[in-house]
C-alpha cells in the first residue's frame, strides 16, 4: 500500500503537518491531530493541482521538528534530519515538476479570479493583484536563500526560471536545503492560491 511521508512542525501555538513527498501539501492547526486532519481534508483539493498520477495512500509520520517564531506567525520554517539527505536526480526532477504544477495552478486561479476579494482578517485585506504581488516578491526573497539574488521587477517567468536553474545547480552559499526550499515555495504558492479561491466574490 502506498504511503506518504509527513512530518510535524510544532510551534508554541501552531502545528504544521507537512508532506515530504508532495510539495505544497501542507496544513496547519492548533494540535498535531488537528493538523493531520486538516492535511487529509485537503487531499482532494491538492489533487487538482497535480498533473501527473496522485496516489498518496496513507500518511506515515516520520518525525517532529521544533518550530520557531515564523512557525507561530504562520509559515513552515523548520528543517529536520530528512533535509540533510540530498534529493536524487529523479526526486529533484519530480519535486520541481510539482512546484511547476503549483505555479501553473496559481496562475490559473489568478487569471479566473475577480480583481476584488472578500475582505476579512486573512491576508490583511489584499485583493487579487496584491496577493499575486506578495507571492512574487516572496519568491524573489526565497531566491537569496538558495544562493542567487534576483533583481527587483524581474519578469515573473524569468524569476521562476532562475529559481528552477538555481535549485537544479545548487550553490555553496545556499541557506536552505533544496528539498525544503521547494516545499516552502510550493506551500506559499498553493496557500495563496487557495486563499484567492476562498475569498473570490
Amino acid at each position: 500500500m502506498a504511503t506518504s511521508r509527513v512530518y510535524l512542525e510544532e510551534g508554541e501555538n501552531v502545528v504544521f503537518a507537512v508532506s515530504l513527498d508532495w510539495p505544497g501539501w501542507c496544513r496547519r492547526a492548533k494540535t498535531p491531530d488537528l493538523a493531520m486532519e486538516a492535511l487529509d481534508d485537503y487531499r482532494e483539493r491538492y489533487a487538482k493541482i497535480v498533473t501527473g498520477a496522485f496516489r498518496p495512500g496513507t500518511f506515515e509520520v516520520i518525525g517532529t521538528a521544533k518550530g520557531n517564531g515564523t512557525t507561530d506567525f504562520g509559515a513552515p520554517d523548520a528543517r529536520g534530519p530528512w533535509d540533510q539527505i540530498d534529493l536524487t536526480p529523479r526526486e529533484l526532477n519530480r519535486h520541481i515538476a510539482l512546484l511547476q504544477d503549483c505555479w501553473n495552478y496559481f496562475d490559473t486561479v489568478v487569471e479566473n479570479a475577480p480583481a476584488e476579494m472578500q475582505k476579512g482578517p486573512r491576508g490583511g485585506g489584499r485583493d487579487r493583484d496584491g496577493i499575486a504581488d506578495h507571492v512574487r516578491e516572496a519568491e524573489r526573497a526565497y531566491c537569496s536563500r538558495v544562493g542567487f539574488r534576483v533583481a527587483p521587477r524581474t519578469p515573473w517567468d524569468e524569476q521562476r526560471d532562475v529559481v528552477v536553474t538555481t535549485l537544479r545547480a545548487g550553490t555553496p552559499n545556499a541557506q536552505w536545503p533544496v528539498a525544503y526550499a521547494i516545499r516552502r515555495c510550493a506551500w506559499h504558492v498553493v496557500d495563496h492560491a487557495w486563499e484567492i479561491e476562498d475569498k473570490s466574490v
